[in-house]
């Protein structure tokens, strides 16, 4: 009987357990489901507003679905409001700021964490103390400053900007992930008498890619999104971006609304395209970057 009794204690508790754990999974999913319908349905918002005319943007609920839908919007916006040019100044401008600042943070935080000099420290702070600088107080210095230089309305301007204000932060991410990783590949590479220029390149940089898939989306999101230095900087056409020609859909009598629609949800698709992509590279493991080094 003391041995039925306690295997039949042993089943319930086991059972309890599954229960338990069964109630707790589809709590967490219902609470994830929920959090994920509150992200995305302001995008299918968007997309269901872009396809709409002023009249049916005023003169229906917000939330309605568009009758006729205005497909047209898109090539409107694309074509007549030069959103096609916008875009493309986007991802040039983005794109080299994002790398320029990956590659020059990726220096920094090597020499910091690999070289033995006594301004280390120092530099370090130096590079920190950004992180506690607002990032448009410094707007009309530099505004003087690239006059200067005869860099106003010149992209040159946005890309510097955009690397010097991220540097910051990403030689702070970098140098969390920079301190875990073995030296003993580097150290074996020495022996083998490979110049600090190989071990970088070849060894440390690939190893590093997870983080700097990290580092590369949050610079992205920045830059793509970024409004107030493009509008100081910049004034022709020919060098704005998408943040910024959206303003030629609002005029002094009449707001294309599903143009302007149309354009936000041209300048989001980027954004979720690189996320997808490189939010893969997030999980490699360091032991497979020093197979590949």
């Amino acid at each position: 009987m003391t041995k039925s009794n306690s295997s039949l204690k042993t089943k319930n508790k086991s059972y309890n357990n599954s229960l338990g754990n069964r109630i707790g999974l589809g709590l967490l999913y219902l609470v994830l489901g929920a959090v994920a319908l509150f992200q995305i349905y302001p995008l299918v918002w968007l997309f269901f507003f872009s396809l709409k005319t002023n009249a049916e943007v005023f003169g229906t609920s917000p939330f309605a679905l568009p009758k006729d839908p205005q497909w047209g919007n898109y090539l409107k916006a694309w074509v007549d409001g030069g959103v096609g040019a916008y875009f493309f100044n986007s991802v040039w401008v983005t794109v080299t700021a994002v790398i320029l600042t990956v590659l020059f943070a990726s220096f920094v935080t090597f020499a910091i964490t690999r070289m033995d000099w006594k301004l280390n420290k120092l530099v370090l702070g130096l590079f920190m103390v950004g992180l506690m600088v607002p990032i448009h107080s410094a707007l009309i210095p530099l505004f003087s400053f690239f006059l200067d230089l005869n860099l106003i309305d010149h992209p040159l301007s946005i890309i510097l900007t955009y690397t010097a204000y991220n540097l910051p932060i990403t030689i702070m991410i970098l140098l969390g992930f920079y301190y875990t990783l073995p030296r003993e590949v580097e150290e074996a590479a020495v022996m083998d008498g490979c110049s600090v220029h190989r071990i970088f390149f070849q060894i440390t940089l690939p190893m590093t890619m997870p983080v700097i898939s990290t580092t590369a989306i949050i610079n992205m999101i920045y830059n793509w999104n970024e409004f107030v230095f493009v509008n100081t900087f910049i004034s022709s056409d020919k060098y704005k971006t998408l943040t910024v020609g959206i303003q030629n859909f609002i005029g002094q009598y009449l707001t294309d609304w599903g143009a302007i629609g149309a354009t936000l949800m041209i300048s989001i698709i980027p954004v979720l395209i690189a996320f997808f992509i490189l939010s893969n590279r997030i999980v490699d493991g360091i032991a497979a970057g020093s197979v590949k080094g």
